[in-house]
């Protein structure tokens, strides 16, 4: 009895490990999916780009990016790869472990159904248990029949068991190879698609290298741009700060002088009791939202690649040249509609020259930034819900593709600090 329990043990066990493993299959063809999602939207974009009148930088980012996600694409590949050989190669050692099992299983059974035909006339059995010298000892005859009746029932049902493992385990090594062999057809496809993406990477390169001085001279304006619209930015955000501190000593003054009025009415002494407002409640759950959040947000655009990200970035052509930045700019395609990535209320709609039209939307103690957009859609003042189209983005004269520059900041008092919009958006 007790080998039968310690075999029904090593099958659930075996079963256990094999969900461990799917669990670890299903994660990778998870990531599967979402890099081919990535690379369908860099293709995208750069099917538009082979109708443009000359090369951008933009292109030569996009192509950067869809590289990086193919080769993680064959990093995943490889790992989808050598999870299936591992697989196979246990199931194999499983399938032997099973056949040895059901080998001494069916000889352990033979000599049970040996023993019970050689004792199946009903009347020795009787007699082997009237035989016993005490009432006690007929009592544990009779039970030690019983359990060698029960031992043969099992040790069936285990062999029936590990039979059937032996055909699951069997399938399960087909399915593991075919997958093998689908993944090694898609990687070699991957491989040759990135050996195209890097001669296009490299023809854009070499047209830039012979532009270095223009480069050079639309950097620094554009970095003159950038320097405005931080702070146009800063300056927005600031005046909102001092506005809203305003009213609330406004509202705090007006509350204290009514409660001084109906004092002196009452004719009694009281202490006024720091006045609360409904609306700092608000927007302090709008704020703890919005956190709570946090990777998950949408994002400005429904489909784009990220081609500069927040800090520090290196220049594509430029050796030792990076530009800064506080937010990340995504490429979309051309004109496409720009969207509030959580709820909120618009608290500002700029117009800077070099960076279009910028609205900022005020979540609680956290603010997000929407820069270079053509038209906007959304005034000040007004609340938005999340997905909410606030406006389409510029397109440069002879591309196909626009950039959406997006911010995210948080404020606490009068100090605004910015944070990397990456790691609140979803990947």
């Amino acid at each position: 009895m007790k080998s039968v329990t310690n075999n029904l043990i090593l099958v659930f066990l075996l079963v256990a490990f094999w969900g461990s493993s799917q669990v670890s299959s299903d994660k990778l063809i998870k990531e599967q999916s979402r890099l081919e999602n990535k690379i369908a939207d860099t293709k995208m974009l750069l099917k538009k780009t082979q109708n443009n009148k000359s090369a951008s930088l933009d292109e030569l980012k996009v192509i950067e990016n869809q590289i990086n996600y193919r080769e993680q694409l064959l990093k995943n590949y490889d790992n989808q790869i050598r999870g299936a050989e591992l697989k196979i190669e246990q199931k194999s050692k499983q399938i032997k472990e099973y056949e040895a099992k059901v080998r001494r299983l069916k000889d352990q059974y033979k000599k049970l159904i040996l023993y019970a035909y050689k004792n199946r006339n009903k009347y020795g059995k009787m007699m082997f248990i009237f035989a016993a010298e005490s009432y006690q000892e007929a009592i544990k005859r009779n039970n030690y029949l019983k359990r060698v009746a029960e031992i043969q029932e099992n040790q069936f049902i285990v062999i029936q068991q590990h039979q059937e493992l032996i055909t699951e385990e069997i399938g399960a090594i087909e399915k593991e190879k075919k997958l093998k062999l689908s993944v090694i057809s898609d990687k070699k496809k991957e491989r040759l698609a990135i050996e195209e993406d890097r001669v296009r990477q490299e023809k854009i390169y070499q047209e830039f290298k012979q532009e270095e001085e223009q480069i050079l001279a639309k950097l620094r304006q554009d970095e003159k741009d950038r320097q405005v619209l931080r702070n146009r930015i800063a300056s927005a955000i600031q005046r909102e700060i001092a506005e809203a501190e305003a009213k609330r000593k406004a509202e705090e003054a007006a509350l204290a002088k009514k409660s001084a009025t109906t004092t002196t009415t009452a004719k009694e002494t009281t202490t006024a009791s720091t006045p609360t407002f409904e609306a700092t409640k608000e927007e302090a759950a709008l704020g703890k939202s919005f956190e709570v959040n946090r990777g998950k947000l949408p994002w400005p655009v429904d489909k784009g690649t990220i081609t500069e990200n927040f800090g520090n970035n290196p220049h594509p052509t430029l050796k030792n040249v990076t530009t800064n930045n506080r937010g990340i700019d995504i490429s979309a395609p051309k004109n496409s509609q720009v969207r509030a990535v959580f709820e909120g209320k618009v608290t500002s709609v700029l117009n800077i020259p070099g960076a279009g039209k910028v609205v900022i939307i005020k979540h609680g103690n956290y603010r997000t930034v929407y820069s270079n957009l053509q038209d906007t859609y959304v005034v000040a003042g007004q609340k938005v819900s999340t997905k909410k189209v606030i406006g389409s983005l510029l397109s440069k004269s002879g591309q196909n593709m626009s950039v959406v520059h997006f911010e995210v900041h948080q404020v606490s008092g009068s100090n605004v600090t910015c944070l990397n919009p990456s790691l609140w958006v979803s990947h």
